[in-house]
Protein backbone atom coordinates (compact mmCIF):
# COMPACT_ATOMS: atom_id res chain seq x y z
CA UNK A 1 0.00 0.00 0.00
CA UNK A 2 2.91 2.33 0.71
CA UNK A 3 4.38 1.76 -2.76
CA UNK A 4 1.01 2.21 -4.47
CA UNK A 5 0.39 5.45 -2.53
CA UNK A 6 3.84 6.75 -3.44
CA UNK A 7 3.18 5.86 -7.08
CA UNK A 8 -0.05 7.86 -7.12
CA UNK A 9 1.74 10.83 -5.53
CA UNK A 10 4.46 10.61 -8.20
CA UNK A 11 1.76 10.44 -10.89
CA UNK A 12 0.23 13.71 -9.70
CA UNK A 13 3.67 15.30 -9.36
CA UNK A 14 4.64 14.23 -12.88
CA UNK A 15 1.42 15.67 -14.28
CA UNK A 16 2.05 18.97 -12.49
CA UNK A 17 5.66 19.22 -13.65
CA UNK A 18 4.56 18.32 -17.16
CA UNK A 19 1.97 21.07 -17.30
CA UNK A 20 4.21 23.68 -15.67
CA UNK A 21 7.30 22.53 -17.61
CA UNK A 22 9.43 23.01 -14.50
CA UNK A 23 12.51 21.28 -13.09
CA UNK A 24 13.38 21.28 -9.38
CA UNK A 25 17.01 20.85 -8.29
CA UNK A 26 18.00 20.19 -4.69
CA UNK A 27 21.73 20.62 -4.04
CA UNK A 28 23.48 19.78 -0.77
CA UNK A 29 27.15 20.76 -0.65
CA UNK A 30 29.15 18.19 1.32
CA UNK A 31 32.46 20.06 1.41
CA UNK A 32 34.78 22.22 -0.67
CA UNK A 33 38.32 21.36 -1.65
CA UNK A 34 40.29 24.15 -3.30
CA UNK A 35 38.03 25.38 -6.13
CA UNK A 36 35.99 22.16 -6.40
CA UNK A 37 32.78 21.54 -4.50
CA UNK A 38 31.52 18.04 -3.70
CA UNK A 39 27.70 18.18 -3.82
CA UNK A 40 24.77 15.78 -3.58
CA UNK A 41 22.25 16.84 -6.23
CA UNK A 42 18.66 15.65 -6.63
CA UNK A 43 16.78 16.29 -9.89
CA UNK A 44 12.96 16.41 -9.91
CA UNK A 45 11.64 16.76 -13.43
CA UNK A 46 9.10 15.01 -15.63
CA UNK A 47 11.57 12.24 -16.54
CA UNK A 48 12.70 11.25 -13.05
CA UNK A 49 9.29 11.64 -11.41
CA UNK A 50 7.43 9.69 -14.12
CA UNK A 51 10.00 6.88 -14.11
CA UNK A 52 9.84 6.67 -10.31
CA UNK A 53 6.07 6.36 -10.64
CA UNK A 54 6.44 3.43 -13.05
CA UNK A 55 9.04 1.72 -10.82
CA UNK A 56 6.94 1.97 -7.65
CA UNK A 57 3.74 0.90 -9.44
CA UNK A 58 5.45 -2.25 -10.69
CA UNK A 59 7.15 -2.77 -7.32
CA UNK A 60 3.82 -2.58 -5.49
CA UNK A 61 2.36 -5.21 -7.81
CA UNK A 62 5.41 -7.45 -7.40
CA UNK A 63 5.32 -7.12 -3.60
CA UNK A 64 1.66 -8.09 -3.57
CA UNK A 65 2.40 -11.10 -5.78
CA UNK A 66 5.35 -12.05 -3.52
CA UNK A 67 2.99 -12.34 -0.56
CA UNK A 68 1.48 -15.44 -2.19
CA UNK A 69 4.53 -16.69 -4.10
CA UNK A 70 6.89 -16.70 -1.09
CA UNK A 71 4.36 -17.64 1.62
CA UNK A 72 6.01 -21.00 2.34
CA UNK A 73 9.51 -19.55 2.54
CA UNK A 74 10.74 -19.42 6.17
CA UNK A 75 12.75 -16.24 5.49
CA UNK A 76 10.14 -14.32 3.53
CA UNK A 77 10.54 -11.28 5.80
CA UNK A 78 14.23 -11.02 4.97
CA UNK A 79 13.38 -11.41 1.27
CA UNK A 80 10.90 -8.51 1.41
CA UNK A 81 13.41 -6.21 3.12
CA UNK A 82 16.14 -6.94 0.57
CA UNK A 83 13.63 -6.39 -2.23
CA UNK A 84 12.60 -3.06 -0.70
CA UNK A 85 16.27 -2.01 -0.50
CA UNK A 86 16.53 -2.87 -4.18
CA UNK A 87 13.62 -0.55 -5.03
CA UNK A 88 14.99 2.27 -2.85
CA UNK A 89 18.40 2.02 -4.55
CA UNK A 90 16.75 2.33 -7.96
CA UNK A 91 14.87 5.45 -6.84
CA UNK A 92 18.10 6.99 -5.55
CA UNK A 93 19.66 6.45 -8.98
CA UNK A 94 16.62 7.92 -10.76
CA UNK A 95 16.76 11.21 -8.84
CA UNK A 96 20.58 11.48 -8.80
CA UNK A 97 22.11 14.59 -10.30
CA UNK A 98 25.74 14.20 -9.23
CA UNK A 99 28.26 11.41 -9.49
CA UNK A 100 28.16 10.78 -5.71
CA UNK A 101 24.41 10.26 -5.54
CA UNK A 102 24.63 8.18 -8.72
CA UNK A 103 27.18 5.85 -7.11
CA UNK A 104 24.96 5.52 -4.04
CA UNK A 105 22.10 4.08 -6.08
CA UNK A 106 24.37 2.28 -8.57
CA UNK A 107 26.28 0.34 -5.90
CA UNK A 108 23.08 -0.25 -3.93
CA UNK A 109 21.58 -1.97 -6.98
CA UNK A 110 24.68 -4.13 -7.41
CA UNK A 111 24.83 -5.29 -3.79
CA UNK A 112 21.11 -5.96 -3.35
CA UNK A 113 20.84 -7.71 -6.73
CA UNK A 114 23.69 -10.02 -5.70
CA UNK A 115 21.90 -10.82 -2.43
CA UNK A 116 18.66 -11.56 -4.29
CA UNK A 117 20.23 -13.74 -6.99
CA UNK A 118 21.96 -15.98 -4.41
CA UNK A 119 18.79 -16.09 -2.27
CA UNK A 120 18.27 -19.77 -3.13
CA UNK A 121 21.45 -21.27 -1.72
CA UNK A 122 22.67 -23.52 -4.50
CA UNK A 123 25.80 -23.76 -6.59
CA UNK A 124 23.99 -22.50 -9.68
CA UNK A 125 22.70 -19.38 -7.93
CA UNK A 126 26.12 -18.66 -6.40
CA UNK A 127 27.83 -18.87 -9.79
CA UNK A 128 25.13 -16.66 -11.33
CA UNK A 129 25.45 -14.13 -8.51
CA UNK A 130 29.23 -14.05 -8.79
CA UNK A 131 29.08 -13.59 -12.56
CA UNK A 132 26.55 -10.77 -12.20
CA UNK A 133 28.62 -9.08 -9.52
CA UNK A 134 31.87 -9.27 -11.50
CA UNK A 135 30.40 -7.76 -14.69
CA UNK A 136 28.60 -5.02 -12.76
CA UNK A 137 31.80 -4.29 -10.84
CA UNK A 138 33.43 -3.53 -14.18
CA UNK A 139 30.96 -0.72 -14.73
CA UNK A 140 31.45 0.50 -11.16
CA UNK A 141 35.22 0.72 -11.69
CA UNK A 142 34.72 2.75 -14.88
CA UNK A 143 32.44 5.21 -13.07
CA UNK A 144 34.95 5.58 -10.22
CA UNK A 145 37.70 6.21 -12.78
CA UNK A 146 35.57 8.94 -14.38
CA UNK A 147 35.68 10.85 -11.09
CA UNK A 148 39.25 11.90 -11.90
CA UNK A 149 38.01 13.55 -15.09
CA UNK A 150 35.16 15.18 -13.15
CA UNK A 151 37.73 16.57 -10.73
CA UNK A 152 39.80 18.01 -13.57
CA UNK A 153 36.66 19.70 -14.92
CA UNK A 154 36.01 21.14 -11.46
CA UNK A 155 32.47 19.83 -10.94
CA UNK A 156 30.69 16.54 -10.25
CA UNK A 157 27.31 17.24 -11.81
CA UNK A 158 26.86 15.77 -15.29
CA UNK A 159 23.81 17.94 -15.96
CA UNK A 160 25.52 21.32 -15.82
CA UNK A 161 28.27 20.33 -18.25
CA UNK A 162 28.29 21.52 -21.86
CA UNK A 163 29.79 20.00 -24.97
CA UNK A 164 32.27 22.92 -25.10
CA UNK A 165 34.24 21.49 -22.17
CA UNK A 166 37.49 19.75 -23.00
CA UNK A 167 36.90 16.50 -21.08
CA UNK A 168 33.17 16.09 -21.79
CA UNK A 169 33.57 13.46 -24.52
CA UNK A 170 35.72 11.27 -22.24
CA UNK A 171 33.18 11.47 -19.42
CA UNK A 172 30.28 10.60 -21.73
CA UNK A 173 32.19 7.66 -23.22
CA UNK A 174 33.10 6.19 -19.82
CA UNK A 175 29.57 6.57 -18.46
CA UNK A 176 28.10 4.99 -21.61
CA UNK A 177 30.41 1.97 -21.33
CA UNK A 178 29.47 1.60 -17.65
CA UNK A 179 25.79 1.79 -18.63
CA UNK A 180 26.29 -0.98 -21.21
CA UNK A 181 27.61 -3.33 -18.50
CA UNK A 182 24.62 -2.67 -16.25
CA UNK A 183 22.14 -3.05 -19.13
CA UNK A 184 23.66 -6.37 -20.30
CA UNK A 185 24.54 -5.17 -23.78
CA UNK A 186 26.92 -7.10 -26.00
CA UNK A 187 29.58 -8.19 -24.97
CA UNK A 188 28.34 -8.03 -21.35
CA UNK A 189 25.14 -10.00 -21.97
CA UNK A 190 25.85 -13.32 -20.31
CA UNK A 191 24.86 -12.34 -16.76
CA UNK A 192 21.23 -11.57 -17.58
CA UNK A 193 20.04 -15.13 -18.39
CA UNK A 194 22.15 -16.41 -15.46
CA UNK A 195 20.27 -14.07 -13.10
CA UNK A 196 17.20 -16.28 -13.58
CA UNK A 197 18.45 -18.24 -10.56
CA UNK A 198 16.66 -15.62 -8.43
CA UNK A 199 12.99 -16.05 -7.37
CA UNK A 200 10.42 -15.07 -9.98
CA UNK A 201 9.30 -11.82 -8.20
CA UNK A 202 12.94 -10.68 -8.26
CA UNK A 203 13.14 -11.47 -11.98
CA UNK A 204 9.99 -9.44 -12.57
CA UNK A 205 11.60 -6.39 -10.96
CA UNK A 206 15.09 -6.85 -12.41
CA UNK A 207 13.92 -7.33 -15.99
CA UNK A 208 11.20 -4.69 -16.08
CA UNK A 209 12.01 -1.44 -14.30
CA UNK A 210 15.16 -1.81 -12.19
CA UNK A 211 18.79 -3.02 -12.57
CA UNK A 212 18.89 -3.53 -16.37
CA UNK A 213 17.09 -0.23 -17.05
CA UNK A 214 19.51 1.72 -14.82
CA UNK A 215 22.12 1.88 -17.58
CA UNK A 216 19.53 2.83 -20.21
CA UNK A 217 18.23 5.59 -17.95
CA UNK A 218 21.76 6.94 -17.40
CA UNK A 219 22.38 7.22 -21.17
CA UNK A 220 18.98 8.90 -21.61
CA UNK A 221 19.92 11.43 -18.92
CA UNK A 222 23.22 12.13 -20.64
CA UNK A 223 21.46 12.45 -24.03
CA UNK A 224 19.16 15.16 -22.72
CA UNK A 225 22.09 17.13 -21.23
CA UNK A 226 24.88 16.48 -23.73
CA UNK A 227 24.66 15.56 -27.41
CA UNK A 228 26.19 12.15 -28.03
CA UNK A 229 29.08 12.16 -30.49
CA UNK A 230 28.99 10.22 -33.74
CA UNK A 231 31.44 7.60 -32.44
CA UNK A 232 29.35 6.94 -29.32
CA UNK A 233 26.17 6.69 -31.41
CA UNK A 234 27.87 4.18 -33.71
CA UNK A 235 28.92 2.13 -30.67
CA UNK A 236 25.35 2.18 -29.33
CA UNK A 237 23.94 1.17 -32.72
CA UNK A 238 26.30 -1.80 -32.95
CA UNK A 239 25.77 -2.98 -29.36
CA UNK A 240 21.99 -2.49 -29.53
CA UNK A 241 21.46 -4.30 -32.83
CA UNK A 242 23.76 -7.23 -31.97
CA UNK A 243 22.16 -7.60 -28.52
CA UNK A 244 18.68 -7.56 -30.04
CA UNK A 245 19.64 -10.26 -32.54
CA UNK A 246 21.46 -12.28 -29.89
CA UNK A 247 18.50 -12.33 -27.48
CA UNK A 248 15.90 -13.15 -30.13
CA UNK A 249 17.97 -15.82 -31.86
CA UNK A 250 18.97 -17.59 -28.63
CA UNK A 251 15.35 -17.62 -27.40
CA UNK A 252 14.25 -19.62 -30.43
CA UNK A 253 16.35 -22.60 -29.21
CA UNK A 254 15.47 -22.27 -25.51
CA UNK A 255 12.84 -24.39 -23.73
CA UNK A 256 13.02 -22.92 -20.20
CA UNK A 257 10.19 -20.40 -19.92
CA UNK A 258 12.09 -18.10 -17.54
CA UNK A 259 15.16 -18.05 -19.78
CA UNK A 260 12.99 -17.29 -22.80
CA UNK A 261 11.56 -14.27 -21.01
CA UNK A 262 15.07 -13.25 -19.88
CA UNK A 263 16.34 -13.40 -23.46
CA UNK A 264 13.32 -11.39 -24.59
CA UNK A 265 14.41 -8.71 -22.12
CA UNK A 266 17.85 -8.78 -23.74
CA UNK A 267 16.23 -8.25 -27.12
CA UNK A 268 14.08 -5.32 -25.95
CA UNK A 269 17.04 -3.65 -24.24
CA UNK A 270 18.83 -3.83 -27.57
CA UNK A 271 15.91 -1.97 -29.18
CA UNK A 272 16.20 0.81 -26.56
CA UNK A 273 19.97 1.19 -27.03
CA UNK A 274 19.44 1.16 -30.80
CA UNK A 275 16.98 4.04 -30.39
CA UNK A 276 19.55 5.96 -28.34
CA UNK A 277 22.13 5.31 -31.06
CA UNK A 278 19.79 7.06 -33.52
CA UNK A 279 19.73 10.09 -31.17
CA UNK A 280 16.10 9.51 -30.16
CA UNK A 281 16.24 9.56 -26.33
CA UNK A 282 12.56 10.47 -25.92
CA UNK A 283 11.52 7.47 -28.00
CA UNK A 284 13.91 5.22 -26.06
CA UNK A 285 12.40 6.42 -22.77
CA UNK A 286 8.92 5.83 -24.17
CA UNK A 287 9.78 2.22 -25.02
CA UNK A 288 11.41 1.86 -21.59
CA UNK A 289 8.07 2.71 -19.94
CA UNK A 290 5.95 0.45 -22.11
CA UNK A 291 8.44 -2.43 -21.83
CA UNK A 292 8.52 -2.14 -18.03
CA UNK A 293 4.76 -2.52 -17.80
CA UNK A 294 4.28 -5.51 -20.09
CA UNK A 295 7.48 -7.32 -19.02
CA UNK A 296 6.45 -7.24 -15.34
CA UNK A 297 3.05 -8.59 -16.41
CA UNK A 298 4.76 -11.35 -18.41
CA UNK A 299 6.89 -12.45 -15.45
CA UNK A 300 3.99 -12.44 -12.97
CA UNK A 301 1.86 -14.47 -15.37
CA UNK A 302 4.73 -16.92 -15.85
CA UNK A 303 5.22 -17.12 -12.08
CA UNK A 304 1.55 -17.94 -11.63
CA UNK A 305 1.88 -20.69 -14.25
CA UNK A 306 4.91 -22.13 -12.43
CA UNK A 307 2.86 -22.28 -9.22
CA UNK A 308 0.33 -24.69 -10.76
CA UNK A 309 2.88 -26.79 -12.69
CA UNK A 310 4.80 -27.72 -9.51
CA UNK A 311 7.81 -25.65 -10.65
CA UNK A 312 8.22 -27.28 -14.08
CA UNK A 313 9.76 -24.65 -16.38
CA UNK A 314 10.01 -26.61 -19.65
CA UNK A 315 7.48 -25.22 -22.14
CA UNK A 316 7.28 -28.62 -23.89
CA UNK A 317 5.74 -30.07 -20.72
CA UNK A 318 3.20 -27.28 -20.31
CA UNK A 319 -0.14 -26.91 -21.97
CA UNK A 320 -3.74 -26.63 -20.98
CA UNK A 321 -3.01 -23.63 -18.76
CA UNK A 322 -5.89 -21.77 -20.32
CA UNK A 323 -8.33 -24.38 -19.01
CA UNK A 324 -7.11 -24.09 -15.41
CA UNK A 325 -6.38 -20.35 -15.33
CA UNK A 326 -8.10 -18.45 -18.16
CA UNK A 327 -7.29 -15.01 -16.68
CA UNK A 328 -3.58 -15.73 -16.34
CA UNK A 329 -3.51 -17.29 -19.81
CA UNK A 330 -5.10 -14.18 -21.34
CA UNK A 331 -2.56 -11.94 -19.54
CA UNK A 332 0.31 -14.12 -20.74
CA UNK A 333 -0.96 -13.80 -24.32
CA UNK A 334 -1.37 -10.01 -24.03
CA UNK A 335 2.14 -9.46 -22.66
CA UNK A 336 3.64 -11.82 -25.25
CA UNK A 337 1.95 -9.95 -28.09
CA UNK A 338 3.43 -6.73 -26.72
CA UNK A 339 6.88 -8.21 -27.34
CA UNK A 340 6.34 -8.24 -31.11
CA UNK A 341 4.64 -4.82 -31.10
CA UNK A 342 1.21 -6.12 -32.05
CA UNK A 343 -1.38 -3.45 -32.97
CA UNK A 344 -3.55 -2.00 -30.20
CA UNK A 345 -0.91 -2.89 -27.58
CA UNK A 346 1.28 -0.40 -25.72
CA UNK A 347 4.54 -1.54 -27.33
CA UNK A 348 3.11 -0.93 -30.80
CA UNK A 349 3.37 2.82 -30.23
CA UNK A 350 7.05 2.62 -29.25
CA UNK A 351 8.74 -0.39 -30.84
CA UNK A 352 7.03 -0.10 -34.21
CA UNK A 353 7.87 3.60 -34.31
CA UNK A 354 11.55 2.88 -33.57
CA UNK A 355 11.68 0.46 -36.50
CA UNK A 356 10.03 3.05 -38.77
CA UNK A 357 12.47 5.77 -37.71
CA UNK A 358 15.27 3.30 -38.45
CA UNK A 359 14.39 3.45 -42.16
CA UNK A 360 14.28 7.26 -42.04
CA UNK A 361 17.66 7.76 -40.33
CA UNK A 362 21.03 7.76 -42.05
CA UNK A 363 22.45 4.69 -40.31
CA UNK A 364 24.42 1.91 -41.96
CA UNK A 365 22.71 -0.90 -43.82
CA UNK A 366 24.30 -3.55 -41.59
CA UNK A 367 22.38 -2.35 -38.51
CA UNK A 368 19.10 -2.29 -40.45
CA UNK A 369 19.52 -5.91 -41.62
CA UNK A 370 20.39 -7.10 -38.10
CA UNK A 371 17.35 -5.35 -36.59
CA UNK A 372 15.02 -6.86 -39.19
CA UNK A 373 16.41 -10.33 -38.47
CA UNK A 374 15.97 -9.70 -34.74
CA UNK A 375 12.34 -8.66 -35.34
CA UNK A 376 11.69 -11.93 -37.19
CA UNK A 377 13.28 -14.05 -34.44
CA UNK A 378 11.27 -12.19 -31.78
CA UNK A 379 8.01 -13.04 -33.53
CA UNK A 380 9.20 -16.63 -33.96
CA UNK A 381 9.95 -17.40 -30.30
CA UNK A 382 6.82 -15.57 -29.10
CA UNK A 383 4.52 -17.66 -31.30
CA UNK A 384 6.43 -20.83 -30.40
CA UNK A 385 6.07 -20.14 -26.67
CA UNK A 386 2.37 -19.29 -26.93
CA UNK A 387 1.73 -22.44 -28.94
CA UNK A 388 3.37 -24.62 -26.27
CA UNK A 389 2.02 -22.92 -23.15
CA UNK A 390 -1.45 -21.67 -24.08
CA UNK A 391 -2.70 -23.53 -27.11
CA UNK A 392 -1.22 -27.02 -26.73
CA UNK A 393 -2.75 -29.98 -24.97
CA UNK A 394 -1.98 -30.72 -21.32
CA UNK A 395 1.46 -32.26 -20.92
CA UNK A 396 1.76 -32.71 -17.13
CA UNK A 397 -0.74 -32.98 -14.27
CA UNK A 398 -1.75 -29.53 -13.11
CA UNK A 399 -2.77 -28.66 -9.59
CA UNK A 400 -6.00 -26.78 -9.02
CA UNK A 401 -5.91 -23.06 -9.70
CA UNK A 402 -4.30 -21.16 -6.83
CA UNK A 403 -5.70 -17.76 -7.79
CA UNK A 404 -6.16 -15.33 -4.92
CA UNK A 405 -6.48 -11.58 -4.74
CA UNK A 406 -2.71 -11.39 -4.19
CA UNK A 407 -2.09 -12.99 -7.62
CA UNK A 408 -5.04 -11.66 -9.64
CA UNK A 409 -5.03 -7.97 -8.62
CA UNK A 410 -1.35 -7.25 -9.53
CA UNK A 411 -1.83 -8.93 -12.91
CA UNK A 412 -4.95 -6.85 -13.62
CA UNK A 413 -3.19 -3.59 -12.65
CA UNK A 414 -0.24 -4.30 -14.93
CA UNK A 415 -2.53 -5.52 -17.74
CA UNK A 416 -4.25 -2.13 -17.83
CA UNK A 417 -0.84 -0.50 -18.24
CA UNK A 418 0.28 -3.02 -20.86
CA UNK A 419 -2.81 -2.38 -23.00
CA UNK A 420 -3.43 1.37 -22.55
CA UNK A 421 0.00 2.60 -21.40
CA UNK A 422 1.33 3.38 -24.88
CA UNK A 423 -1.62 5.47 -26.00
CA UNK A 424 -1.89 7.19 -22.60
CA UNK A 425 1.79 8.24 -22.45
CA UNK A 426 1.73 9.34 -26.08
CA UNK A 427 -1.28 11.58 -25.46
CA UNK A 428 0.15 13.13 -22.28
CA UNK A 429 3.74 13.81 -23.42
CA UNK A 430 4.08 15.53 -26.78
CA UNK A 431 7.88 15.02 -26.88
CA UNK A 432 7.28 11.30 -27.48
CA UNK A 433 5.46 12.09 -30.71
CA UNK A 434 7.59 11.28 -33.74
CA UNK A 435 6.45 11.44 -37.35
CA UNK A 436 7.56 8.76 -39.79
CA UNK A 437 7.25 9.15 -43.57
CA UNK A 438 8.04 5.87 -45.30
CA UNK A 439 7.48 4.37 -48.73
CA UNK A 440 4.87 1.65 -48.77
CA UNK A 441 7.50 -1.06 -49.37
CA UNK A 442 9.56 -0.22 -46.27
CA UNK A 443 6.45 0.21 -44.11
CA UNK A 444 5.12 -3.16 -45.25
CA UNK A 445 8.50 -4.84 -44.77
CA UNK A 446 8.24 -4.52 -40.98
CA UNK A 447 4.80 -6.14 -40.93
CA UNK A 448 5.84 -8.84 -43.41
CA UNK A 449 8.94 -9.82 -41.39
CA UNK A 450 6.88 -9.99 -38.19
CA UNK A 451 4.16 -12.09 -39.83
CA UNK A 452 6.77 -14.41 -41.35
CA UNK A 453 8.31 -14.96 -37.90
CA UNK A 454 4.89 -15.77 -36.38
CA UNK A 455 4.10 -18.37 -39.06
CA UNK A 456 7.60 -19.83 -38.82
CA UNK A 457 7.24 -20.26 -35.06
CA UNK A 458 3.83 -21.92 -35.38
CA UNK A 459 5.03 -24.40 -37.99
CA UNK A 460 8.28 -25.29 -36.24
CA UNK A 461 8.54 -28.66 -34.54
CA UNK A 462 9.04 -28.54 -30.75
CA UNK A 463 11.66 -31.27 -30.88
CA UNK A 464 14.29 -28.95 -32.39
CA UNK A 465 17.78 -29.46 -31.06
CA UNK A 466 19.49 -26.83 -28.97
CA UNK A 467 22.48 -24.89 -30.26
CA UNK A 468 25.56 -24.54 -28.06
CA UNK A 469 26.64 -21.38 -29.87
CA UNK A 470 23.33 -19.64 -29.20
CA UNK A 471 22.66 -21.09 -25.75
CA UNK A 472 26.02 -19.66 -24.65
CA UNK A 473 25.29 -16.32 -26.38
CA UNK A 474 28.06 -16.61 -28.98
CA UNK A 475 30.40 -18.22 -26.40
CA UNK A 476 30.05 -15.28 -24.00
CA UNK A 477 28.99 -17.46 -21.08
CA UNK A 478 32.06 -19.77 -21.03
CA UNK A 479 34.30 -16.77 -21.68
CA UNK A 480 32.99 -14.78 -18.72
CA UNK A 481 32.78 -17.87 -16.53
CA UNK A 482 36.37 -18.83 -17.36
CA UNK A 483 37.57 -15.30 -16.67
CA UNK A 484 35.83 -15.12 -13.29
CA UNK A 485 37.07 -18.59 -12.37
CA UNK A 486 40.65 -17.64 -13.29
CA UNK A 487 40.28 -14.49 -11.20
CA UNK A 488 39.11 -16.50 -8.19
CA UNK A 489 42.03 -18.92 -8.63
CA UNK A 490 44.39 -15.95 -8.80
CA UNK A 491 42.95 -14.68 -5.53
CA UNK A 492 43.60 -18.09 -3.98
CA UNK A 493 47.20 -17.89 -5.15
CA UNK A 494 47.50 -14.41 -3.68
CA UNK A 495 46.61 -15.80 -0.26
CA UNK A 496 50.11 -17.31 -0.03
CA UNK A 497 51.58 -13.89 -0.72
CA UNK A 498 49.31 -12.34 1.90
CA UNK A 499 50.29 -14.97 4.44
CA UNK A 500 53.94 -14.27 3.69
CA UNK A 501 53.51 -10.56 4.34
CA UNK A 502 51.44 -10.85 7.50
CA UNK A 503 53.30 -13.80 9.00
CA UNK A 504 55.35 -11.52 11.35
CA UNK A 505 52.08 -9.97 12.51
CA UNK A 506 50.70 -13.38 13.55
CA UNK A 507 53.96 -14.18 15.40
CA UNK A 508 53.77 -10.90 17.30
CA UNK A 509 50.07 -11.45 18.00
CA UNK A 510 50.65 -14.97 19.40
CA UNK A 511 53.62 -13.78 21.50
CA UNK A 512 51.55 -10.91 22.88
CA UNK A 513 48.66 -13.24 23.76
CA UNK A 514 51.09 -15.55 25.56
CA UNK A 515 52.54 -12.64 27.51
CA UNK A 516 49.07 -11.40 28.37
CA UNK A 517 47.94 -14.82 29.60
CA UNK A 518 51.14 -15.18 31.60
CA UNK A 519 50.89 -11.82 33.35
CA UNK A 520 47.18 -12.25 34.03
CA UNK A 521 47.83 -15.30 36.23
CA UNK A 522 47.67 -15.06 39.98
CA UNK A 523 50.92 -14.27 41.76
CA UNK A 524 52.41 -12.46 38.81
CA UNK A 525 53.65 -8.90 39.23
CA UNK A 526 50.53 -6.63 39.14
CA UNK A 527 52.07 -4.03 36.83
CA UNK A 528 51.62 -6.30 33.79
CA UNK A 529 49.65 -3.63 31.94
CA UNK A 530 52.61 -1.29 32.18
CA UNK A 531 54.90 -3.95 30.74
CA UNK A 532 52.50 -4.74 27.88
CA UNK A 533 52.09 -1.05 27.10
CA UNK A 534 55.87 -0.57 27.08
CA UNK A 535 56.23 -3.63 24.84
CA UNK A 536 53.83 -2.26 22.20
CA UNK A 537 55.39 1.21 22.32
CA UNK A 538 58.87 -0.28 21.88
CA UNK A 539 57.61 -2.42 19.00
CA UNK A 540 56.13 0.63 17.26
CA UNK A 541 59.40 2.53 17.74
CA UNK A 542 61.45 -0.34 16.25
CA UNK A 543 59.16 -0.55 13.18
CA UNK A 544 59.33 3.22 12.86
CA UNK A 545 63.12 3.24 12.84
CA UNK A 546 63.31 0.34 10.37
CA UNK A 547 60.86 1.78 7.82
CA UNK A 548 62.05 5.38 8.14
CA UNK A 549 65.50 4.44 6.82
Amino acid sequence: MLLFSYSMFMLMSAYSLLKLNKTLILEINLFDLSTSSFPLILIFDKISVSFSMVVTLISGSVFMFSHKYMEEDPFSGRFIWILLSFVISMNLLIFSGSIFFLLLGWDGLGITSFALIIYYESKESQLAGFQTLMINRLGDVIIVMSMFIFLSVGQFSFFSMTDKMFYTSGIVLMLCIAALTKSAQFPFSSWLPAAMAAPTPVSALVHSSTLVTAGIFLIIRLSYSLPLSQNICSMLLLCGSVTCLLGGWAATYENDIKKIIALSTLSQLGVMVFSLGMNLPALGLFHLYTHALFKALLFLAAGHILMITFGVQDIRSMGGVGVMMPLTCVMFNISSLCLIGAPFMSAFYSKHLILEKMFMSSINFFSVVIMMLATMFTAKYVSRTLKSVSWDKTGIPLMSSCSTIFTSLPVLILAIGAITGGKLILSLEISNLELAYLPSFEGSAINFVTLFGVVYGLLENDTSKSSFVLSTLFFLTPLIYGSTKSFSLLMDKMKFLDNGWVEPYYLIKNYSMWLGSYFSQEGVWPSSRVIMTSFYISLMLIFGVLFSG
